[in-house]
């Protein structure tokens, strides 16, 4: 037998694996698929098992019920949003990064002194997120970054790389240092967006954390771009 079942409270890899692997210990089941986009378990069972039994299971964390039509038809709904739609607050954020720094600099206009104010606010900004779930964060950054699957802790300090990059550019200290760090943890970062973007693989952008459930796009890449093209910009700007 195959049931579907709504799971919710899972916001990142390590929590789907958590669910797949106490419920695989049920009496019973034969096989769990847990799908953390659409949060959905999809569980094959000898015998009818009880929606207690399952609940009991896992984590209080978490929060299992039977999938029913209302449900499905949600569902449905949810996965039609277009891309804008799914990604408007990582807009609505990139715009108001744009618009502080452009406020910062207009009179006179520097546009050097812009470019420094932007990427530390980017830095700041993105790292704020993270840092509102800093246990869930490093899983979901470990699904595509190259560096931090290979090297876990990179994952976990990875938030204070970047608040401290972003302090380094908004006070213009060491700036050609924090211009280097950043052409290597986004040009690594971008290898692995890439290769997700390539293999098509349906999985969580980790860039505001796990606070905002953002899907992987276009959109990480051409912000990781534009912060590559800065950073080689002003060091062009530095040796000149």
């Amino acid at each position: 037998m195959k049931h579907t079942y709504t799971v919710t409270g899972m916001t990142c890899n390590g929590c789907k694996t958590s669910v797949e692997e106490k419920l695989s210990n049920i009496e019973g089941i034969t096989h769990v698929t847990v799908n953390l986009e659409k949060a959905e378990a999809l569980i094959e069972m000898t015998k009818h098992i009880s929606i207690e039994t399952l609940q009991n299971a896992i984590s209080g964390k978490y929060k299992i019920s039977e999938k029913n039509i209302f449900q499905t038809t949600v569902t449905l709904d949810q996965e039609k949003k277009s891309e804008l739609q799914q990604l408007f607050p990582l807009f609505l954020i990139f715009f108001f990064i744009i618009g502080a720094s452009i406020l910062l600099n207009y009179n006179p206009w520097n546009s050097e002194a812009f470019m420094l104010d932007f990427m530390g606010l980017f830095y700041v900004v993105f790292s704020f997120f993270k840092f509102l779930d800093l246990k869930g964060f490093p899983e979901s950054f470990k699904m595509y970054d190259p560096l931090a699957k290979v090297v876990p802790v990179y994952a976990w300090g990875y938030p204070f790389i970047e608040i401290t990059l972003g302090i380094m550019f908004l006070m213009r200290l060491e700036i050609l240092v924090a211009l280097i760090i950043t052409l290597v943890i986004l040009g690594l970062t971008t290898i692995g967006v890439t290769k997700t973007l390539l293999s098509k693989k349906d999985i969580q952008c980790a860039c505001l954390g796990t606070a905002l459930k953002l899907p992987m796009t276009k959109a990480t890449f051409i912000e990781n771009s534009i912060m590559i093209v800065m950073a080689i910009i002003m060091l062009i700007k530095t040796y000149n």
